[in-house]
């Protein structure tokens, strides 16, 4: 049985491919008077290089909106996980290989 789209309803469908997702632990941000930028990358223990893996570009005003989403989520995490502790940043660009750079 079909329901009925209610009005305002947005109807969002994901290919498998995309449903699959894809692994980051670096996002690179930037931005113009237009555009936010999110580079997402996935670093490798002992690769001396990577690669861009996807680009999101956003509006300033969905930018903003994603970054109250985040922040909620991460505080609703912290509540029901306990508080997500932080990496210094020699461990999250060495991995205990070669120093990476950018």
């Amino acid at each position: 049985m079909q329901q009925e789209q209610k009005e305002g309803q947005l109807n969002i469908e994901i290919s498998e491919e995309v449903g699959e997702g894809s692994y980051s632990n670096l996002v690179i941000i930037t931005h113009s008077q237009a555009e936010f930028i999110l580079d997402f990358v996935n670093i490798m223990p002992g690769m001396p290089k990577s690669r861009v893996k996807s680009r999101v570009i956003m509006a300033p005003v969905h930018a903003k909106r994603f970054l109250d989403a985040l922040s909620d989520n991460v505080k609703n995490y912290e509540k029901e996980n306990g508080t997500i502790k932080e990496a210094s940043a020699d461990l999250i660009m060495n991995f205990g290989g070669p120093a990476a750079q950018a």
